[in-house]
């Protein structure tokens, strides 16, 4: 038996909660005053990387996805998808490899990560809507292909991030629906009409809405709103106050609601790391910023999210007035809903829990103490 206690973010009352085996026996009110919050472990739907580690490498390594991981948990996160970016076939099937034998050689890995979420090819290649995405790799969905990856991978991809501006999207889509595999859109310059036949084919997701855009786009004739509309689609967004300023978060979580509004941290390899200036593999000098913000060196241009989902939760709080119990959702009852039914903390769960302070100013999380499936991380 082991017992961690903390106050609920969803009421502000001391709890305390008992695991046995791995697994959430019980939950009870706790007595007296705990200065930390306690939470289910948060789930993040997309991750490229972390602390030095990319899933996107040259040179794709089973040892950089175990320590990835460790560090997620770190962060508190205990469940994420890796993200793999538009690349060439070759590619994406030897980051899926690495990932697989990640899983199999660790059970941590096994245990943190329940599928893969490839971004890309299927995407816009137009500027801006493109965002980092090399344009040579950009192609249209090929049901064949996405075979492959699953042949290459044990079945690992649980989500495919697309533009369904291609003809023939509408069939792929139906066909990874009826495999399991979550739809989301993004990057995309497609029509009202081609996002409304992509939602009617089974995707369900936005992929960090309002970011993967030009600066400029039509006012009213535009994806955004498109998709703020169509109650079928949960929305993920980036809250690290770089990617969306807090209008803008705030109008977007009002337009979705609370239940299908999703937190991601779409952090790259360099985030974690100390400020100064990197060679990037995308962006070549890049100058990440103490207040987290990853930039081409010499411009305001973004160079990728450097940030983690914790300090997400807390930005999202100070930008957009999200009270703390709605921002943990977001980041993990909502997006477990998409991650194998994780981020749920109830009797007879898994015990990934994790507890925090809100640092001063609202500026992140500080990460006290997690528990992985019963066992305290540390």
């Amino acid at each position: 038996m082991y017992t961690m206690t903390g106050l609920d973010p969803q009421d502000g009352k001391p709890i305390e909660i008992t695991v046995r085996d791995g697994i959430i026996h019980a939950m009870n009110a706790g007595r007296g005053h705990e200065e930390q919050w306690l939470s289910r472990g948060f789930v993040d739907l997309q991750v490229n990387g972390y602390g030095g580690d990319d899933v996107n490498m040259d040179e794709p390594d089973p040892h950089a996805i175990i320590s990835l991981t460790a560090k997620m948990i770190a962060a508190g996160v205990t469940t994420y998808l890796p993200t793999i970016t538009t690349a060439s076939e070759g590619k994406i099937t030897a980051a899926l490899r690495a990932i697989a034998r990640a899983r199999q050689s660790s059970k941590l890995v096994a245990g943190c990560v329940p599928c893969v979420h490839v971004e890309g090819p299927h995407i816009s290649p137009l500027e801006g809507y493109r965002g980092a995405h090399p344009v040579e790799h950009v192609r249209p969905p090929d049901l064949a292909e996405f075979a492959r990856w699953q042949q290459a991978s044990g079945g690992l991809v649980g989500m495919v991030t697309l533009s369904p501006h291609f003809a023939g999207s509408d069939a792929y889509i139906s066909g990874l629906v009826a495999l399991g595999v979550h739809v989301s859109i993004g990057h995309t310059h497609a029509s009202a009409e081609e996002i409304r036949k992509a939602v009617d084919a089974g995707a369900r997701l936005s992929t960090h809405l309002g970011n993967g855009m030009p600066g400029m786009i039509p006012r009213h004739r535009n994806s955004i709103w498109t998709q703020l509309s169509e109650d079928r689609l949960t929305a993920t967004l980036i809250a690290d106050g770089h990617h969306l300023p807090g209008d803008t978060i705030k109008a977007m979580v009002r337009a979705k609601g609370i239940d299908r509004s999703i937190l991601v941290s779409d952090s790259v390899a360099l985030a974690g790391l100390p400020p100064g200036t990197y060679d990037a593999p995308i962006g070549g000098e890049v100058e990440l910023h103490s207040d987290g913000r990853l930039s081409l060196m010499g411009t305001e241009y973004l160079a990728g999210a450097a940030l983690p989902l914790k300090d997400g939760i807390a930005r999202a709080m100070a930008l957009a007035g999200i009270s703390l119990g709605e921002s943990i959702q977001m980041a993990t009852a909502n997006p477990g809903r998409f991650a194998g039914g994780a981020g749920v903390m109830q009797p007879g769960m898994p015990a990934d829990l994790v507890r925090f302070i809100i640092e001063g100013g609202g500026s992140g999380l500080r990460i006290e103490r997690v528990l992985v499936k019963g066992k305290e991380w540390s």
